[in-house]
């Protein structure tokens, strides 16, 4: 058995075993080594402790969004008018008008808003070769989903509501009752002339295509009824028949052969798979896998019966179940396709698997003629003049996300093409990137979105891990750490300060950038002889432009710097690591304000990932904005152990100015003794505590607190000096109790004046300064225990 070797996908904390991750699913890197050993199991993450100090404002005023909005280009979507029965989800066909995609809007001059990605379109692995992983990703567990029989999921009555009788053509109301004239469930638009039948057009014991015997019926969808049949030629197995809405609608045959003729090669374990297409009295039918199970929309309508009101998904369920299935948007993606018609009705769990089903709406991404279906609500608003991409399935997915943990009752109304103000819902207050991912995921222009779906997986698996360190019980550990493929973890804490510009987390070179072996080679210490260096390479590339930028700020060149990202934003408008090397810029130069609005603008665009966030709250530290700073630098420390520790003294800093003792004490406990900072966090917790415990036992534990770590010896003596003056304090102020201890022996001035004057005469020898030791030995005679001759 070789050794395990840990997962490389960011946030995993699998090992890879048989070649693939035992968590994610990943294919293993070559060389990397496998183990037959289970998964990894991390430890639970505290819940962040609430901002102390906090003034009149409301929660939802604190959240970074709501302060400093969500860094994408043209704001939050702004609620729409929209018709129709709110209750209802339309599947609606567009017909296709234009080709042409939507150009986007180049960044304005100040350059603080990043918009669109293209950079991160490089994440996560191929989805052709993902395998289906466990739900959850190893961060979080879903309830299993039971799967029953096939024959209890058959209709007794099979019937289509009236407030779901639409027209196919055109999505006007049909098959309505009114002024006591029963509805038809057969006959025309009154709006558009197209026919409708909502009668089923297979009875039970029908045999179809001399292979399948029906057994009845499912469901009605988009695109028709749905049945349960055996399969008379393969050991009676059980089969789904789709068929059409209306075998008079051209639109809808052709919706069917097209399946027929690409749908039966599409191959992925998370996507139903399509057998065959048949004939039967004139109208066609989809032969594809039974999926048993319930749908995500049967989940949110069986925790509302349950409930007995709207009782939305846990956000850390609704993210492992998107999570699980974009994979099988990538495979779609990869071999050309477009699903166009994604929302909770399509997705079924089964036990702890899920199936993407009813392929109807998809299309071949260069399909410029045939009708497009989607569903109001979750249609993205420039297909029905540009088509279909993957910017809109992105779209798709995202809206779907957002109802699955929202009381989403406006989302075909007044929310139609928007997403609810912070203010007013407490699941965006709470995870302040859960919003920030589905309001890239559903920006209004298609460039503003996730580029590909790998791209968005890779932000869905950290912001569910933020979610997870935030649900977690409070004095639990953080979560381990996780790789990101886009910045090296930080390697620097500080104490008494925000971290500086070139001690936040790196940026990783992209792999696929043309000089990136180049690049490598370039190891001039001296910035001035690397610019040098850089004004050789055989290409303008981004990362050779990222280098020159961030070399230039270390030599002091501003105006470089600033040529070097403007060269960047020109060539590529989306480009947010050109924002974010902006910001460090703007750090550097002492301009706190500046930088917040640049790092909150990769925070937008990237939100899954904590180094934007670290470096957000930095600037939010340095520009007096301290309830954001503390929520995104409590965000950091709980989600990510490789962030923990410069995060934990950011904390523990503004909790000391909030004079939330308890607060500072319990952030710098976050910090472990594998850091290298451990003994500077116990040095500070002893201070703290020794500061502002005005008790001889508090001050007692100060020092125990200390005796087992290793610190300099002046760090050491200078506490001793703190810690005794305070005692002696106390003790010659009569705020002690007669018989009172300290340190192991009685409390009495004459002991503490002893004690403090060896304190100053020992930190006197250990300091070099000679005018700073005259000092620590006036110090010690004064406080001297003089005794009688």
């Amino acid at each position: 058995m070789t050794s395990a070797t840990a997962c490389r996908e960011p946030g995993c904390t699998g090992s890879y075993e048989d070649g693939w991750c035992d968590v994610c699913g990943s294919p293993a890197p070559a060389g990397a080594a496998s183990t037959s050993t289970g998964t990894t199991t991390p430890p639970p993450a505290a819940v962040p402790a609430s901002p102390a100090g906090a003034t009149g404002r409301t929660a939802a005023a604190r959240t970074p969004s709501a302060m400093l909005g969500t860094g994408i280009a043209g704001g939050v979507p702004t609620p729409g008018a929209g018709g129709g029965d709110p209750d209802a989800e339309r599947s609606t066909r567009t017909g296709r008008t234009s080709s042409t995609r939507l150009a986007s809007a180049a960044l304005g001059s100040a350059r603080t808003a990043a918009t669109g990605s293209r950079t991160t379109r490089r994440l996560g692995t191929t989805s052709t070769r993902l395998r289906r992983a466990r739900l959850g990703a190893g961060l979080t567990s879903v309830p299993p989903a039971p799967v029953a029989d096939p024959l209890q999921a058959v209709m007794a009555d099979p019937q289509v509501p009236e407030r779901k009788r639409f027209c196919a053509s055109c999505g006007e109301p049909v098959g309505r009752g009114r002024e006591g004239v029963p509805a038809r469930t057969q006959g025309f638009c009154p709006k558009c002339g197209a026919r409708f039948d909502f009668d089923p057009r297979l009875t039970p014991g029908t045999l179809v295509g001399g292979q399948y015997e029906v057994v009845g019926c499912l469901a009605h969808g988009g695109m028709g009824w749905i049945y349960l049949a055996r399969d008379r030629n393969v050991s009676g197995r059980w089969v789904v028949l789709k068929g059409l809405l209306n075998t008079g609608d051209e639109d809808a045959v052709a919706a069917a052969i097209a399946e027929r003729q690409f749908l039966a090669r599409v191959e992925h374990p998370l996507i139903v798979e399509i057998y065959n297409f048949v004939e039967h009295d004139g109208d066609g039918y989809t032969v594809m896998e039974y999926v048993g199970g319930r749908s995500l929309k049967q989940l949110l309508t069986d925790r509302r019966d349950a409930a007995g009101t709207v009782d939305p998904l846990p956000v850390d369920q609704a993210l492992a179940f998107v999570l699980e299935v974009l994979p099988a948007f990538g495979y779609l993606h990869d071999v050309g396709l477009l699903y166009c018609d994604f929302k909770p009705d399509n997705v079924i769990q089964a036990g702890d698997a899920l199936k993407l089903i009813d392929l109807g709406g998809v299309r071949r991404v260069d399909d410029d003629e045939s009708a497009i279906y989607g569903t109001v609500g979750y249609q993205a608003p420039e297909v029905a003049q540009d088509g279909p991409s993957v910017a809109s399935d992105v779209y798709t997915i995202g809206r779907t996300l957002a109802t699955l943990v929202l009381d989403f009752r406006g989302n075909t109304t007044t929310y139609v093409a928007a997403l609810p103000p912070v203010e007013q819902t407490p699941v965006f207050q709470r995870y302040d990137s859960f919003y920030r991912l589905l309001a890239k995921a559903c920006a209004p222009d298609p460039s503003d979105r996730f580029g590909t779906v790998d791209e968005m997986r890779a932000q869905v698996l950290g912001v569910l891990r933020e979610v997870v360190a935030a649900d977690r019980g409070a004095g639990d550990p953080p979560l381990t750490s996780a790789a990101s493929v886009l910045f090296e973890p930080p390697t620097t804490d500080q104490v008494e300060r925000p971290l500086a510009w070139h001690e936040l987390p790196a940026l990783r070179v992209d792999p696929d950038d043309p000089m990136a072996g180049w690049l490598a080679g370039v190891n001039v210490a001296d910035p001035e002889q690397r610019l040098v260096a850089l004004a050789s390479a055989p290409d303008e590339s981004v990362e050779v432009r990222l280098l020159r930028a961030t070399t230039a700020i270390e030599a002091g060149r501003p105006e470089v710097a600033a040529s070097a990202v403007d060269a960047i934003l020109a060539d590529d408008p989306w480009e947010w690591r050109a924002v974010w090397t902006q910001g460090l810029a703007q750090l550097a130069a002492g301009d706190a304000v500046a930088a917040r609005a640049s790092f909150n603008a990769v925070y937008g665009q990237v939100p899954g990932e904590l180094a934007p966030k670290l470096a957000l709250a930095a600037a939010c530290e340095l520009s007096d904005e301290p309830f954001v700073a503390e929520q995104l630098y409590a965000t950091c420390a709980y989600a990510d152990a490789n962030y923990t520790a410069p995060a934990a003294f950011g904390l523990a800093r503004l909790r000391r100015a909030a004079d939330d003792v308890d607060g500072a004490l319990a952030a710098l406990d976050l910090v472990t003794p594998t850091r290298s900072s451990y003994p500077q966090a116990r040095l500070l917790r002893a201070r703290v505590l020794a500061r502002s415990r005005q008790d001889l036992r508090a001050l007692s534990a100060a020092l125990d607190s200390v005796r087992s770590v290793t610190l300099a010896p002046a760090d050491r003596a200078a506490l001793r000096v703190d810690v005794l003056s305070t005692a002696l304090e106390l003790v010659t102020s009569g705020r002690t109790t007669r018989g009172a201890t300290f340190d192991g022996a009685e409390a009495t001035e004459p002991h503490l004046r002893t004690a403090l004057e060896g304190a100053y005469r020992e930190q006197a020898e250990l300091t070099a300064d000679r005018a700073e030791r005259v000092a620590l030995v006036d110090r010690a005679n004064r406080v001297r225990r003089w005794t009688a001759w």
